[in-house]
């Protein structure tokens, strides 16, 4: 993929190394972007060596997305050490480190469980994106990739409300924005992962991959191959959609052998 070349990319949730924002910023690197990673923690910066390349084309800071002042600070810092943020993953969500977040049903949610779930999941994307859509409206072109999932805009998992209902705000953010930057040349997209195996996945969510058509869970940089056609220039009449990467699960309806 060639259109990413000397792009500068900024992907969000890439402090796992086993993760799928890692491997999406580790793709980007390779296809020749310059690139910007960000996670809560300062695991960040072992992720950043694992990079690889120089201070001019490679560069990482720790923040907390949910808060403007840490998502302009580190925006400020990406284009004095990389320059303007051509692309944009929004992958940061689900789980943070340090916390343990459990499948809550939904009378029994609490207001702070339902806002956190929000902030971390659609929050964080809506944070990022407004920070660098007015250079990107400016220098007419942009790319904004949100790492949705199937989970929210297609099926839905008993306990997961909060969850589901943040991804699928996730696709009316895209379908809107899609609109208003379009005719600048800004493309808004998401990605609808389905059973991906993480350094964090269960062992159900393991297990539920094998009953897909294709009799396995999906990996990283499955998704993270996706991410990048959606961040590159060759992906500029694509925008407003949903590219569901499932292994063709949510096609069936037997997940089990009859």
């Amino acid at each position: 993929m060639t259109g990413v070349i000397g792009r500068v990319a900024l992907v969000t949730g890439a402090g796992n190394a086993g993760g799928i924002g890692f491997a999406t910023a580790r793709l980007l690197r390779a296809a020749g972007a310059k690139v910007a990673i960000t996670s809560t923690t300062s695991r960040i910066f072992d992720r950043l060596e694992e990079l690889g390349g120089d201070a001019s084309s490679v560069f990482s800071q720790p923040a907390d997305l949910t808060v403007t002042d840490e998502v302009s600070d580190l925006c400020r810092a990406i284009e004095k050490n990389l320059g303007p943020i051509d692309i944009v993953v929004n992958n940061a969500g689900m789980v943070q480190v340090g916390r343990d977040d459990l499948s809550t049903e939904l009378q029994d949610t609490s207001d702070a469980e339902w806002k956190y779930g929000m902030d971390i999941n659609l929050g964080s994307a809506f944070l990022v994106t407004r920070a660098v859509l007015p250079g990107m409206l400016a220098r007419n072109y942009g790319r904004i990739v949100h790492m949705s999932s199937v989970t929210g805009p297609v099926v839905g998992i008993a306990g997961a409300g909060v969850y589901a209902a943040a991804k699928a705000g996730l696709m009316g953010l895209t379908r809107a924005l899609a609109i208003e930057a379009g005719p600048r040349n800004v493309t808004v997209n998401c990605i609808g992962p389905g059973w991906i195996k993480t350094n964090s996945s269960s062992e159900d969510e393991i297990l539920a991959g094998k009953y897909t058509p294709v009799g396995r869970p999906g990996t990283p940089d499955e998704i993270g191959h996706v991410a990048v056609f959606l961040a590159s220039e060759e992906a500029s009449y694509l925008t407003g959609q949903l590219i569901v990467v499932d292994g063709g699960n949510t096609i069936q309806e037997y997940k089990v052998q009859i």
